[in-house]
């Protein structure tokens, strides 16, 4: 353990497994449905990063995405089925990050579950548009940082550790086993 989580007098570490961890990874997911999609992540190269919208995580843990089929991201993940997803829900709190192996899906009914009307934007076609495909991304593990008691408490704590000199942050943060 790190110098400053050994001066924490609280618990500050907590892995998670199984259903706790999809659990969690929904609960920091629905503060920040956006993530950084991140493609060729064991290729050596640089990843390729971009932002996504997920349409939804099921009770296991794993991410829904829609993606043109003639995407860069498709052509990456073809190429390299391994990927990173980064979430950050607000300033202070709700980080997770998510490895994972992703595949690629023309399902029409997967796609219509996963189907918001926004997303004309992009799919001209509407719902049937036949570049339409669905991404999973089976999450391999994670990891996650937050805090405990929420934003108000945790700013109170920072505050009262910086006056007295003491670690008394109310962070948590464990690997995440789906």
């Amino acid at each position: 353990m790190d110098s400053i989580n050994q001066q924490q007098p609280e618990k500050n570490h907590e892995d998670l497994a199984g259903t706790e961890a999809g659990k969690k990874i929904s609960e920091l997911v629905s503060k920040g449905s956006t993530c950084y999609f991140c493609t060729k992540i064991t290729t050596g190269e640089p990843l390729r990063t971009r932002p996504m919208s997920v349409q939804k995580v099921d009770d296991d843990g794993n991410f829904w995405f829609l993606s043109a089929n003639d995407s860069h991201k498709n052509a990456e993940i073809q190429t390299d089925d391994h990927v990173q997803l980064l979430f950050q829900g607000s300033d202070y709190s709700d980080f997770l990050s998510v490895y994972g192996v992703a595949t690629l899906s023309t399902d029409k009914q997967l796609i219509k579950e996963l189907w918001e009307p926004i997303l004309k934007t992009w799919f001209t076609e509407g719902v049937d548009d036949p570049r339409i495909t669905a991404i999973k991304v089976d999450t391999q593990e994670g990891y996650y940082w937050d805090n405990k008691h929420g934003n108000a408490v945790a700013f109170v704590k920072t505050i009262a550790g910086a006056i007295l000199g003491k670690t008394l942050d109310d962070s948590i943060e464990g690997k995440l086993s789906v």
